[in-house]
């Protein structure tokens, strides 16, 4: 691997996830549940938000694992290569930091010392540094080499933003604004949705229990409807959906037309709702990552977009779903 200048667009086909629309909107929705979380500094620490130092962080060969690709799975994390006696990296490292915390959790910061890390310099094949790479789950991407203009980097911290919520929907880390000085939320911030909604959460448990998965859905949608960020009717939803998909099934044919059909999108989806509903959840990431792997264009991002539903109906912090995304962003990078 040769560092190089490359644009994210050679890397991934952003024009070839038009159904990306509904990832994005829920990567924002849990941003800005996660936003409302927050409140004081104690509830945003409950709620595991870091402070703007956390962003950027010094890494050495031991802790690559942990502090970079085990991290990529939430983050996208961007790696600057340098050195004390590097000229152009003491003007391009702190350009990276500050962009870094203006992200505000939408990047990490990962700073590689390359005297003290030959073995990563090695494997990176790095050549001359600066040097600066992305790692989004576990998948190594080249952004650039030098130092490159500030609306550059503006740009490619963009996309690399955009392509880790659209393709895997990865919404990055919670910050606490009030830690370390950091500046406060601005006066027109908006203000937590009104609550409760305990009688319709319920209400949706209760038709749920009834065998009611339209009266359920409703339920879950009306609690969107004035709060889009709620993340219990979320997962309700999902859940519920799934349900609903799978309730008039006949599971013979359809797993029969899944072995005979192993190309076709549709029939690979309506199988991996059948294999969660079983709780076999591995294989139903599995069937659909292999279905990406095989199709294109619109018919790969239908299967896409089905795969990061599932991820819902399990959650973010299921150990399957992080090494879904990272099986997921092998076959589409």
């Amino acid at each position: 691997m040769q560092p190089r200048n490359m644009s994210m667009s050679g890397v991934v086909d952003l024009a070839a996830v038009k159904a990306a629309g509904e990832a994005k909107a829920k990567a924002e929705q849990a941003r800005a549940e996660s936003a409302r979380q927050g409140g004081s500094g104690a509830d945003a620490a409950a709620a595991g938000a870091v402070p703007p130092s956390a962003l950027v962080i010094d890494v050495d060969e031991a802790g690559f694992e942990r502090d970079v690709l085990q991290l990529s799975n939430e983050v996208p994390v961007v790696l600057d290569f340098w050195a004390e006696w590097c000229e152009p990296c003491k003007q391009l490292s702190p350009l990276l930091e500050r962009l870094t915390v203006e992200a505000a959790g939408r990047v990490v910061l990962a700073k590689i010392d390359v005297d003290a890390n030959q073995m990563l310099m090695q494997q990176f094949g790095i050549q001359g540094i600066p040097a600066v790479f992305a790692v989004v789950a576990g998948q190594v991407l080249p952004l650039f080499q030098g130092v490159v203009p500030e609306q550059q980097i503006r740009e490619t911290l963009a996309q690399l933003v955009q392509v880790a919520e659209e393709r895997f929907g990865l919404i990055g880390l919670q910050v606490d604004p009030a830690a370390e000085g950091a500046p406060a939320a601005s006066a027109g911030a908006a203000a937590p949705p009104a609550g409760p909604y305990d009688a319709l959460l319920e209400a949706a448990v209760v038709a749920l229990d009834a065998g009611d998965l339209g009266g359920a859905v409703q339920a879950y949608k009306n609690v969107l409807a004035d709060d889009p960020a709620n993340m219990e009717a979320k997962l309700g939803l999902a859940q519920a959906e799934l349900l609903s998909r799978v309730q008039h099934m006949n599971p013979q044919a359809v797993r029969e037309a899944a072995a005979a059909n192993p190309r076709d999108p549709q029939a690979q989806i309506a199988a991996a709702d059948l294999d969660l509903v079983g709780g076999h959840v591995e294989d139903a990431f599995g069937r659909l990552v292999d279905t990406v792997r095989v199709t294109a264009g619109d018919e790969r991002d239908a299967v896409r977009v089905r795969l990061l539903e599932l991820f819902e109906v399990i959650g973010a912090d299921d150990p399957r779903v992080s090494a879904a995304r990272t099986a997921l962003a092998r076959v589409l990078f």
